[in-house]
Parts: structure tokens; C-alpha cells; sequence
């Protein structure tokens, strides 16, 4: 067994090492740049889409609304990582590790928005009826036949990575989450999270969109609102926070208090891996979700599938990390939920740590809920529609030992599995940006024909 761990170990660290790093940012920042900047620009036309998908639209274009189809993304990426991740990442890389992961976002939202328009075009139906999308089908029907043992690999190493990182790992944090600040047994946490899981997730992505719907909105809001109270308290600390972020993202910082200091290189590679955690941008999953919403344009879904990286990780993972900096908790030498905690409680003394608790709990369940559709297709795509039912019924059944059992060997094998899924989602990326390029040019050449046609009438 400890042959097994230090391989995965050393497979581990070469799939998020420095190379994995630079060709995720150099993806993005490539796909940004063939997009002219569109991502950034139409940020604010996102949102406008995005409140406009509230309606379900015509149902034989999917089966969830647009606006479902994003919560049911943010769901997935809105986890334990903008909580327990941003603090790791601030533990080990310094401050400026904040800086890398706004840069990971920005770039972020062209790979995310290249996955979804790709995931839509391509998308196909099962033979239940339903919507199915992702980089799988869109290696299958981009890039030919020749080129399916690419979707077949990202659905195997998606397949067997949620039932860690979308599963057990999320359980865990939750487990121990409520059992460290209210007391509540392990088991009886695991019991509880299997039977709400299996009510919603049994009833396929419909009840996923709409729990998520529900849930997600409410769980961003909340956290926010918690957030502004810690960073309203600590105001006068705001300057020198964004100081030591731009600081320390271009020099090393030396240690300090419970901080054993860290070089640039170290706020790079945990600012980097901790944004892709968090955001997921360029694993390819966000384009799974989106594929089951009702549209019927590539582009729009793209929009609004990209503000999943922009909400994610710089508003949310940016209001952690400068709780975090502001507060100084970030010199104690504590590090993961245990330092976000720290900086809620030294704003809300008594029940600061309370609340992040439950923003822990309630973010990991929406993941296990976001995760299981992705992990459901995955196998769809290699079995079968015959395949779901029973991988529903094994994702339920995980639940409740992710509460009880040590996951440390899971979690490592679970997180290279993760990384393992942007290699072929980003060849399929690159090879396939062309045809993204081209549906984005129609998209607003036909949008601009159309502002034009009324004027031309009167």
C-alpha cells in the first residue's frame, strides 16, 4: 500500500506540477486572445442572459431552464475550495497566491466559455430523449472517431474522480465541519446527507436544476453578506491587504509569525491549483451541466456559462482570501477551513465560526448534488442510459461513508484523477477553437443585423 501511495504521490505532483500549470493558463490565455477579450467585455450581457434563463424556455431544447443549468454548475464548483482551498492556498503561496488565482479566473472565462459553447453545439440525445454535452461528445462529434479514446479517457478519470472530490472528500468536510463546531456525530451526518441526497439525485437533473436553483442563490448571497461583515470590521485593513497581494505575487514573502514564508514560485503553483479546484475552469465540466439547458444557441450558453468563473472564484474566493488577509489571521500558522474560521470569528467573535460552518456544509452538500450529474454522464457515455440507475445508487450509498472513513489516500487519488480530466477537455480546446471562433462571429454578426434591421425599416 505505501507503494501505491507514493506513486500516486509522485503522479500527483506531475499532473499539478508546473507544466499542468502553464498549459491550463497558456489554454486559457490563448483561447482569450483568439476571442479578442469577448469573455471580459460581455461579462455584463452574461448576467443579463443569465436572469432572462430564469424560464424554462422551449422544452425540446433541453430540459433544464439556462438560469438551472449555471446553478446547477455553481452548485458543482462552489464547494469546500472556496472555503478550506483559498486558505490552503494563502497557507502555502503567501498572500500573492490570491493574485494568481484572480489571473487563473480571468483566463478562466474564455476556457469555460469555449467548454460550454463546444458542449452545446456538439451535444446529442440519449435514447430516453434527454440533452447529453461535454468534452466527451464534443471530442466524439468535433474531432471524429478516431479521436473517441480522448472522451472515453476524460469519462473515466471523471467518473471515478467524483465519487472522491464530488463525494466522500465534500462529505467529509461536512462531517467533521458540524461534529468540531455543533457537536453532531460523524455517522448521523453521513446518514442524514444520504437520504437528502438520494431525494434530490434520484430524481435526475430536473430536481438537481431546481434544488439547485433554490439553494445555490441563497447559500452565494449568504456568504457574501457574512463576508462584507468581516471586511466592514477590519476596513482600515483593506490597502495594506491588496498591498501584500500585489506584493508577494512577484516576490517571495518571508516568513512571519505562524507563517513559514514562501516563495513566488509556491504563490504560482497553489494560487493556480487552487483557482482550477475552485472554478474548475478547464476540467471541462461545466459544459455537462449546460448541455441539459434549454437553448437553442451554443454562444448564449457560453455567456452564460462562463459567469460560473467570474462569480466563483472573484467574488467569492476573493471575499475569503481578503477576510482572511485583512483579519492577519494568515500569519497563525493555521491552515485550510480551520484559518477561514479564524477570520470569522475575529470579526463575529462567538459565532463567526459558527456561520462559516454552516456556509461549509451547505457548499459541500450542493457539490455532492453538482457532481453527481457529471459523474452520471460520464459513465452514460461508456455504458449506456442502462448505467444510470445503478451509479445513482452507488453515488447515494458513498454518502454516508465519506463521513466516517479516512480519506487521505481518496482524496489524493480523487484530486490527480481531477487534474487528469483537463488534459484531453483542453486538446480538445485547442483543436476545436475554430469552430468556437466561428459560431461566436455568426452569433453576433446575426445580433448585430438584427439591431440594424428595424432601423433599416423605418
Amino acid at each position: 500500500m505505501e507503494s501505491i501511495n507514493a506513486l500516486v504521490n509522485d503522479l500527483n505532483a506531475l499532473v499539478w506540477g508546473p507544466p499542468m500549470l502553464v498549459l491550463i493558463l497558456g489554454c486559457g490565455l490563448f483561447l482569450m486572445l483568439r476571442l479578442k477579450f469577448m469573455p471580459l467585455t460581455k461579462v455584463g450581457a452574461g448576467f443579463i442572459l443569465m436572469w432572462r434563463g430564469r424560464k424554462r424556455g422551449d422544452a425540446e431544447s433541453g430540459e433544464i431552464s439556462p438560469f438551472q443549468a449555471l446553478m446547477t454548475c455553481l452548485a458543482a464548483t462552489v464547494g469546500t475550495g472556496n472555503i478550506a482551498g483559498v486558505a490552503t492556498a494563502i497557507f502555502l503561496g503567501g498572500p500573492g497566491a490570491l493574485f494568481w488565482m484572480w489571473c487563473t479566473a480571468l483566463v478562466g472565462m474564455a476556457t469555460k466559455y469555449c467548454e460550454v459553447v463546444l458542449a452545446v453545439h456538439y451535444r446529442e440525445k440519449d435514447d430516453r430523449g434527454d440533452h447529453v454535452g461535454g468534452p466527451m461528445y464534443a471530442i466524439k462529434n468535433g474531432l471524429g472517431k478516431k479521436w473517441l479514446w480522448l472522451g472515453t479517457a476524460f469519462a473515466i478519470f471523471g467518473g471515478f474522480a467524483g465519487f472522491g472530490i464530488g463525494n466522500m472528500v465534500q462529505v467529509n468536510s461536512m462531517a467533521h465541519a458540524l461534529q468540531t463546531t455543533f457537536d453532531i456525530p460523524l455517522w448521523l451526518t453521513g446518514v442524514t446527507s444520504m437520504v437528502l441526497v438520494g431525494m434530490v439525485i434520484l430524481g435526475g437533473i430536473k430536481r438537481i436544476g431546481k434544488v439547485a436553483a433554490t439553494l445555490v442563490p441563497f447559500m452565494c448571497v449568504g456568504y457574501i453578506c457574512a463576508s462584507i461583515v468581516v471586511l466592514y470590521v477590519h476596513a482600515s485593513a483593506i490597502p495594506a491587504a491588496f498591498e501584500l497581494i500585489f506584493t508577494h505575487a512577484f516576490s517571495p514573502v518571508a516568513a512571519t509569525g505562524g507563517f513559514t514564508g514562501a516563495a513566488v514560485m509556491a504563490a504560482i503553483r497553489f494560487g493556480v491549483a487552487r483557482g482550477i479546484f475552485s472554478n474548475e475552469a478547464g476540467l471541462g465540466t461545466a459544459g455537462i451541466a449546460q448541455a441539459a439547458g434549454t437553448t437553442d444557441s451554443p454562444v448564449r450558453s457560453g455567456l452564460i456559462g462562463m459567469l460560473g468563473t467570474f462569480i466563483d472564484t472573484l467574488i467569492i474566493c476573493t471575499l475569503t482570501g481578503l477576510a482572511i488577509i485583512c483579519s492577519g489571521v494568515w500569519t497563525s500558522g493555521a491552515s485550510g477551513a480551520a484559518l477561514s474560521a479564524a477570520a470569522f470569528e475575529s470579526a463575529m467573535p462567538g459565532y463567526g465560526g459558527a456561520i462559516l460552518s454552516i456556509a461549509l456544509v451547505v457548499f459541500a452538500f450542493t457539490t455532492v448534488l453538482g457532481w453527481s450529474f457529471y459523474g452520471e454522464k460520464c459513465w452514460e457515455f461508456m455504458f449506456g442510459t442502462k448505467a444510470i440507475l445503478p451509479f445513482r445508487i452507488i453515488w447515494v450509498l458513498a454518502v454516508p461513508f465519506g463521513a466516517i472513513a479516512q480519506l487521505d489516500f481518496a482524496w489524493l487519488l480523487a484530486d490527480t484523477l481531477n487534474g487528469l480530466m483537463a488534459i484531453p477537455n483542453l486538446l480538445s480546446l485547442l483543436l476545436l477553437s475554430p469552430v468556437v471562433v466561428r459560431l461566436t462571429k455568426e452569433h453576433f454578426a446575426r445580433s448585430a443585423n438584427l439591431r440594424v434591421s428595424p432601423v433599416l425599416q423605418g
